[in-house]
């Protein structure tokens, strides 16, 4: 069975941990690519292949300064993720609670 086009859609394209990776250094700062190879301790070709599909899904913007490329993260397709990912916060905050509720009472029955 083929594989689902990566650059369908954003969720595909941040199904890859490469590409999260490369957000996640992209988070705080706008980045040469150079800086992204280096601090990623990854493969320029790599690199650039993961940026294309980022920008193609619209989570990456590009702004180009002479030859070299300054690559930033979309914050508005980005936001779009964000939300959707916490329709389910209060299922994992449910959970969590729970956990927590279950340790309390089995340390207080301990004492």
């Amino acid at each position: 069975m083929p594989r689902a086009a990566t650059t369908s859609d954003a969720f595909n394209a941040i199904a890859e941990p490469r590409r999260r990776d490369i957000l996640t250094f992209l988070a705080y700062a706008e980045r040469p690519v150079s800086e992204i190879v280096d601090g990623l301790q990854m493969g320029q070709p790599s690199v650039s292949k993961h940026l294309r599909v980022l920008l193609e899904v619209g989570l990456v913007d590009v702004r180009r300064e002479g030859r070299q490329a300054f690559y930033r993260t979309n914050t508005t397709h980005i936001k779009a993720i964000h939300e959707w990912t916490r329709l389910f916060e209060r299922h994992w905050q449910n959970q969590l609670q729970r956990i927590k509720t279950r340790a309390e009472r089995t340390a207080a029955a301990k004492q």
